[in-house]
C-alpha cells in the first residue's frame, strides 16, 4: 500500500464552544495530520505549551480523547500589553474503527507536538468449525 496524502487547505487554530468547568482557560481544537502507512496510522497534533506531564489520552468505547493542559502563569515582573497569540488548553476526540489494535497504541510528545501511533490490527483469519454427531 502506498502512503496517501490529501492536500487540504490549512486552517487557523479555532476555539471550540466547549468550556472546561474547573478552569477559566479557553479550549482549542488542535490541528492534526493523519497519515496511513502499511502497518499503522500516525496522528500528529500541534499542542504548543503542552508537555508530557500535562497531556491526558484516554480510550473508551472506541473514542480516543486527547486533552492537553497549558500552564497559564505569566512571570511576576511583566505585564502583557498586547497579544495576538491565544493561550488555552487543547481538546480533541476521534472515533476509532475496529481496524486499530487498541492495546498497542503508543504516544510521544516533543516540543508541543503529540504523535500517536495507531497500529492496525491483524485481519481475522477464517476458521473452519467441525460438526460432530449429536447424542
Amino acid at each position: 500500500m502506498t502512503e496517501k496524502a490529501k492536500n487540504l487547505p490549512k486552517k487557523e487554530s479555532e476555539s471550540t464552544d466547549v468550556v472546561e468547568k474547573t478552569r477559566s482557560a479557553r479550549i482549542y481544537k488542535p490541528n492534526v495530520d493523519i497519515v496511513e502507512r502499511d502497518g499503522d496510522i500516525v496522528l500528529t497534533a500541534d499542542m504548543p505549551g503542552v508537555d508530557e506531564k500535562s497531556v491526558d489520552i484516554n480510550l473508551e468505547k472506541n473514542i480516543l480523547s486527547i486533552y492537553g493542559k497549558v500552564d497559564l502563569s505569566t512571570p511576576d515582573d511583566v505585564r502583557l500589553v498586547y497579544s495576538e497569540y491565544g493561550i488555552g488548553d487543547y481538546q480533541r476526540s476521534f472515533t476509532l474503527s475496529g481496524e486499530i489494535d487498541k492495546d498497542k497504541i503508543k504516544a510521544t510528545l516533543k516540543n508541543g507536538v503529540l504523535k500517536l501511533i495507531l497500529p492496525k490490527a491483524e485481519p481475522l483469519k477464517a476458521k473452519k468449525i467441525t460438526v460432530e454427531a449429536g447424542e
